[in-house]
């Protein structure tokens, strides 16, 4: 046991350095997992260190190490980054609240990140985006991810991007969302009529893919677009979650501005279901572009060729919703 012990330490001390902001996340704590597999050491960085000890027990013993970073603190991320050999920035928000503006997090964090990762003479810098970022996007939440991704090739001009679709998982803020409201609204609001196109990709496959890029699979200064299999409506997806979730619920279609209107009102509530932002993002299709497919600036491009499917992973983690919970199929 003490041999084996020793061969593993020996391997994790031949292990870069990987400093992953926002390592406790959603998708943080996926790609902690994955990096730790692969013996890569890892410094979690994130704001309440004393919060990241789940992660630990991911790895062998002095693996994972939390330490304190905020991205709003430039001298915090040079203690992250000293010393490592790459980084991967995780952090974002969906809403504006207070000192976590879009500017902040989005165009800020992502720009102290890579100016540090610059000055430490880093290996690799990894930032994920967003499908949708754009500097002509309607939404704010749009233009800063496309802000984001400038300021961050600016600094550091090998940087990957990478721009998933909705992430889906165990712990998502989709699926679940809409399974909650399913099991507390009488019905459920098709935003836009429902028709807004996207391409929901599996968080397992978005650590994979900043694995295969951290193992030199990726093109230096490329921005690749990650999403699933299949492409669907958001109506089709709402009706997956009713059927996953097994709840029975009328579909009523909501005009954009009508939508606009109600996010407007409840933006005074301390954490709204919706915003105006949102609604704004949702006017457009989350999918992969051609011209990512053409490149092969995809999952396939770095080696996943068999992206997971919703019908695959969703149905598992939406059963606690069901009225029997796990024992749902089962009969007396």
């Amino acid at each position: 046991m003490n041999r084996k012990y020793e061969r593993l330490m020996t391997e994790l001390n031949k292990g870069d350095i990987i400093t992953v902001f926002g390592a406790t996340g959603f998708v943080g704590r996926h790609v902690v997992q994955a990096l730790a597999e692969k013996g890569y050491r890892i410094r979690a960085a994130v704001r309440r260190p004393d919060l990241a000890g789940h992660l630990q027990p991911m790895g062998a013993v002095g693996q994972i190490m939390p330490v304190q970073a905020n991205t709003r603190f430039p001298e915090s991320i040079d203690h992250a980054i000293d010393g490592a050999d790459a980084a991967i920035n995780l952090v974002g928000i969906l809403a504006e609240r207070g000192k976590q503006s879009f500017e902040a997090i989005h165009v800020e964090g992502p720009a102290a990140i890579a100016e540090s990762a610059a000055r430490n003479r880093l290996k690799s810098l990894i930032q994920i985006s967003a499908i949708g970022a754009d500097a002509k996007s309607r939404s704010r939440y749009g233009r800063s991810k496309a802000a984001g991704e400038r300021a961050v090739l600016d600094a550091f001009p090998t940087a990957v991007i990478l721009r998933p679709s909705v992430i889906f998982g165990p712990e998502d803020g989709f699926f679940n969302l809409f399974a909650q409201m399913s099991k507390s609204y009488p019905f459920m609001p098709l935003v836009g009529g429902g028709k807004t196109k996207m391409q929901p990709v599996f968080v397992g496959d978005v650590a994979d893919a900043l694995l295969a890029i951290i193992e030199g699979k990726g093109h230096p200064g490329t921005v690749y677009e990650l999403g699933g299999p299949e492409i669907f409506t958001l109506r089709e997806l709402i009706e997956k979650t009713l059927e996953y979730a097994g709840s029975d619920r009328m579909l009523i279609s909501m005009p954009f501005w009508l939508t606009k209107l109600q996010a407007f009102f409840m933006s005074i509530l301390p954490n709204p279901p919706i915003t105006v932002d949102q609604v704004r993002l949702l006017q457009s299709d989350n999918v992969v572009g051609a011209d990512a497919i053409e490149s092969k600036r995809t999952l396939e491009g770095l080696g996943i060729v068999r992206p997971r499917s919703i019908e695959l992973e969703v149905p598992p983690y939406l059963e606690r919703f069901r009225p029997k919970g796990q024992y749902s199929h089962y009969h007396p």
